[in-house]
Formats: C-alpha cells, structure tokens, sequence
C-alpha cells in the first residue's frame, strides 16, 4: 500500500470542499450584516457670497 495514493489526494480534495461549504454556510448570517448600508451623498456645499457692499463696481465705461 502506497503512503500518498491518488485516492488520499482526492479525499483531502473532497473533504476540504466540503468543509469550505460549511464554513461558507455557517459565517452567511455573520456576513450579512456586516455589510454596509447603501451610502448617500452629503448636501452640496454653497459658498458664502460677498456682501453687496465688498464687491468692487466696474469704471463707468469698461466692460463687465
């Protein structure tokens, strides 16, 4: 009898499948709520406006 059979390959194979699965059914409820709600975007930001008596009038006569 051979120490390393194919057959000893492909139950290490099967049983590793087989446990993946059952840690992948066991952690699904755990996962499900780690996942983060869906994000939304913050208000646009409006910058602050000078005041009417800080803007700087035009020369009469040059173009705006």
């Amino acid at each position: 009898m051979r120490l390393f059979a194919n057959d000893l390959y492909r139950n290490f194979a099967i049983g590793f499948a087989i446990a993946a699965i059952g840690v992948g059914i066991a952690n699904a409820q755990a996962l499900g709520s780690e996942i983060a709600p869906p994000a939304y975007a913050a208000e646009p930001h409006e910058t602050p406006r000078p005041a009417p008596e800080f803007v700087i009038a035009p020369f009469p006569g040059e173009a705006d």
